[in-house]
């Protein structure tokens, strides 16, 4: 009698369809596309690695922030290569914004942003967010049906990139183009300036960078081959039954 009942509390594993392929497809090529950037746009920055507030930047004594260059290791084309590494920034900044594009008009049209992104009342409640706060800090990661879907830290972390990191370096992006600038002088003053726009620029991209190391770690910790099974097949193994920590 007491085997049967222990057999009975084991969990099984079953697969469920986690991610939809355009999902799957998007992340991927935004991942290609966000390295490129990153690469040439750190290219870029070498060129000068000193940050302003303002329209103008040509005083060293007046920036707010100065780094020494990036490994040439690091960048993208060549170390030596501003010109280059411009173009190269450019064209993968236009792939990037049309891959978002297509993601965003997924996830209107399929709903996907509401019933897989927006959280909860319930998630929002401050106990809620500090439990999971603590859990993640204890590395205790659901695999039972609550991992069907986002806990409340990846769906805010995921508005927001989507909602504010991303749209920001797009903008700030075009601020920093003489044709926009032309085209569209509201985002000078929108921004305080070109240079203002770099510094903005330069603060989302790495925050994005430090969004990508934090995602990838958790990635790692919860169980490296689901999750990438996840997002190459959409399958996902979750436990069903038992009892769970």
């Amino acid at each position: 009698m007491h085997q049967a009942v222990q057999e009975k509390a084991a969990p099984r594993v079953v697969m469920i369809q986690r991610h939809a392929v355009v999902t799957r497809l998007t992340h991927w090529l935004n991942a290609v596309f966000f390295c490129v950037l990153a690469a040439s746009g750190m290219q870029i920055f070498n060129a000068w690695p000193q940050l302003y507030w303002g329209q103008a930047g040509a005083d060293s004594a007046q920036a707010w922030l100065a780094l020494g260059p990036f490994p040439a290791w690091l960048t993208l084309p060549s170390a030596q290569d501003l010109a280059a590494g411009r173009r190269w920034h450019l064209f993968f900044a236009w792939c990037f914004v049309f891959n978002g594009a297509a993601y965003l008009a997924y996830g209107l049209l399929s709903d996907h942003f509401r019933r897989h992104l927006l959280p909860r009342r319930r998630e929002l409640a401050a106990r809620h967010l500090w439990r999971e706060v603590a859990d993640h800090a204890r590395l205790r990661f659901a695999h039972d049906e609550r991992a069907r879907d986002y806990n409340a830290l990846q769906k805010l972390s995921y508005l927001a990139v989507i909602g504010l990191l991303l749209p920001l370096m797009v903008l700030t992006g075009l601020t920093m183009s003489p044709g926009m600038n032309a085209a569209a002088p509201w985002l000078l003053d929108l921004f305080g300036g070109r240079q203002s726009a770099r510094t903005l620029h330069f603060i989302s991209a790495a925050l994005l960078v430090l969004f990508l190391i934090v995602h990838l770690a958790m990635v790692l910790l919860s169980g490296p081959w689901n999750n990438l099974r996840s997002m190459l097949s959409g399958r996902y193994a979750i436990q069903k039954g038992g009892s769970h920590d």
